[in-house]
């Protein structure tokens, strides 16, 4: 019989959630890019990690700006935002080499999003065979990394592709 170990769900499991106060994006900017799972920075957006991913790898793009909506942000933040997005497609080719992607952003509580206050852009990678009787039948997603070890190596990735990116906001 095979095992599958993911200790580190059993919080999520239980709902032993740390209650946050305030944005929790909002936060992750003025955070240590190691504890945050931060994986770069431009000059408007953040990549990070998903804290519960739907795949190895799931990452988000997020704005400085806290907005609701993506129509409330400005051109320049629009246009750093897609060519974020294209850098991560390339950092989790180069690392993962997934075969196709889930691209998008749920724009309000009704639409699923869990954190609606603050827009983010979700992108997952996706394999064939990915879906399988785990979720179907047990609600269980199987996770083959840590965060910390995805974290390592999409941020090396990143910078082996790209080099160092803009620092904070200013």
């Amino acid at each position: 019989m095979s095992h599958l170990w993911t200790p580190w769900r059993m919080a999520y499991i239980r709902g032993e959630k740390k209650p946050v106060e305030g944005c929790v994006f909002c936060k992750k900017v003025n955070g240590n890019d190691d504890e945050e799972h931060i994986i770069a920075r431009s000059q408007y957006v953040y990549v990070t990690l998903n804290l519960y991913p739907y795949n190895n790898g799931h990452l988000m793009i997020v704005p400085y700006e806290h907005v609701s909506s993506q129509e409330a942000l400005p051109i320049e933040v629009l246009t750093d935002l897609m060519v974020t997005i294209n850098k991560a497609l390339a950092t989790l080719r180069a690392a993962y080499n997934p075969q196709a992607f889930k691209l998008g952003a749920n724009i309000g509580t009704a639409a699923g999003a869990g954190i609606a206050e603050h827009y983010h852009f979700h992108i997952v990678p996706r394999w064939n065979g990915d879906s399988n009787f785990m979720g179907v039948v047990g609600s269980t997603r199987v996770i083959p990394d840590t965060l910390d070890n995805t974290y390592k190596e999409l941020k090396a990735h990143w910078q082996q592709l790209f080099g160092e990116e803009h620092g904070k906001q200013s």
